[in-house]
């Protein structure tokens, strides 16, 4: 009998790459009937252990106003955005501080409304007027949209926990070989990185359905 495989998706909500790799994979994984094992993680605490070189090629980009990479960064990421039926205005201020956001997908979890809330936070980031997730105001009208306590979820991500639990799956992503957001594992060793490779994950995973 064939093992089904597993499918471990590692990401923060303040990259639209992961955005569209959220939009995209959920899908796969439906028409696979496949489960998704969704790992919160801080990508910032990611890029300051093993890819700080993101920030200096980041701040190059962004400060180089008019230039031929930066007109192709925004055409690609708007090409990508009408792809999967979503809007991605980058906001005032990015990266805008995702640290409470992605605590509260624990919270989030444990109440059965991981994929609901993390969408909602998503959209707010990359679609919304408000996009200032590191704002309780912001928090509080996401948690109030789809339905989870607004007490509890802060009561929680400000527990001592949901730090841990933050900081936990970062390390294990860094200790795992992932250096930023969107990782993907394939029965745990068989890592992607990037929405552009979900082609691959999903032709490896039907390999892996039919025992290949």
């Amino acid at each position: 009998m064939t093992t089904k495989p597993t499918l471990e998706f590692f990401y923060d909500c303040s990259s639209p790459w992961t955005y569209f790799a959220f939009t995209r994979v959920i899908p796969i994984m439906e028409k696979l009937a496949l489960p998704i094992r969704w790992r919160p993680i801080l990508v910032g605490g990611v890029f300051n252990a093993v890819n700080k070189e993101v920030y200096q090629a980041r701040e190059a980009m962004f400060s180089s106003s008019g230039s031929p990479r930066l007109n192709y960064y925004m055409k690609d990421l708007q090409d990508w955005a009408q792809l999967c039926g979503v809007r991605a205005d980058m906001p005032k201020g990015h990266p805008i501080r995702s640290v409470k956001a992605m605590r509260g997908a624990f919270y989030a979890e444990e109440q059965g409304f991981m994929v609901p809330y993390s969408r909602a936070v998503f959209e707010t980031y990359w679609e919304s007027e408000s996009p200032n997730i590191a704002d309780d105001e912001v928090l509080s009208s996401i948690c109030a949209r789809v339905g989870l306590n607004v007490e509890g979820f802060f009561s929680a991500i400000s527990n001592q926990r949901y730090k841990t639990l933050l900081r936990q799956n970062t390390d294990e992503l860094i200790a795992r070989g992932g250096y930023g957001s969107p990782t993907l594992f394939i029965d745990g060793d068989d890592m992607y990185f990037g929405n552009d490779r979900l082609e691959l994950v999903e032709a490896r995973l039907k390999r892996r359905v039919n025992g290949q």
